[in-house]
């Protein structure tokens, strides 16, 4: 089957560039010149990842990502030439799961993207399901409940909780959950990980200030706490 991208990019010869190269890997590309744009063909194409500029004129990306995150668990990948560290973690914390600064190497790209297609649905792991204080993970289901209510959780947020829940409250690194999470190592980001956690503890923990559930082991890394 044939995997879709959406790339939103307001400078037409970077979208030319990595039309061709996606198409070249075998991916139906459609493209987007603005976020409203952006967002009008995401609800009409429904595709398999998007690549989202931070600088687009009219609605920025920073705000194209959360509104596709108010309707959509979609992977996002960002493209940015902004390597700012704040730029970067502020389109984390939008929603993103996983950056890319330009100019840009076409087989990372393709390597990161092949990483969030083969992760796109939760695996049905063993046990299918674990109980940590007041949440309930089906894990063979993809879904997480807290006192018995839904929690909305993007695919990366649920693979994440589920790692930390299957390794039974041992500490796991930030290199570890970037290979088991992500599906990379060597040219992962572990700000990606701190980010991904930060947002993880606004949906799980009841106070994320001080988290029950989802804690740090300084120097170590972060484990689920029964």
């Amino acid at each position: 089957m044939t995997r879709s991208v959406l790339l939103v990019e307001d400078d037409p010869r970077v979208r030319r560039v990595l039309r061709l190269a996606l198409q070249d890997e075998g991916y139906a590309v459609a493209e987007a010149a603005d976020g409203e744009q952006g967002l009008v063909e995401l609800g009409a194409r429904a595709p398999d990842v998007v690549l989202l500029d931070l600088m687009l004129p009219g609605m920025d990306g920073f705000s194209v990502c959360r509104a596709i995150r108010r309707e959509s668990d979609v992977p996002i990948i960002i493209v940015s030439a902004r390597t700012d560290s704040h730029d970067v973690v502020a389109g984390l914390e939008a929603g993103a799961d996983d950056y890319v600064t330009k100019p840009l190497v076409g087989k990372e790209l393709s390597a990161r993207i092949r990483a969030l297609l083969r992760r796109a649905s939760p695996a049905p792991r063993r046990p299918e399901s674990l109980t940590v204080g007041d949440l309930d993970l089906r894990i063979g289901e993809g879904r997480v409940l807290r006192d018995g209510e839904p929690l909305f959780l993007t695919r990366t947020e649920f693979r994440l909780l589920a790692e930390l829940a299957l390794a039974e409250g041992d500490v796991c690194s930030r290199e570890h959950l970037l290979e088991r999470v992500w599906g990379y190592g060597y040219f992962g980001d572990s700000r990606i990980v701190d980010v991904h956690i930060r947002r993880l503890r606004t949906k799980v923990e009841r106070d994320p200030a001080n988290p029950r559930h989802v804690v740090t082991a300084r120097g170590l890394g972060y484990r689920l706490a029964r």
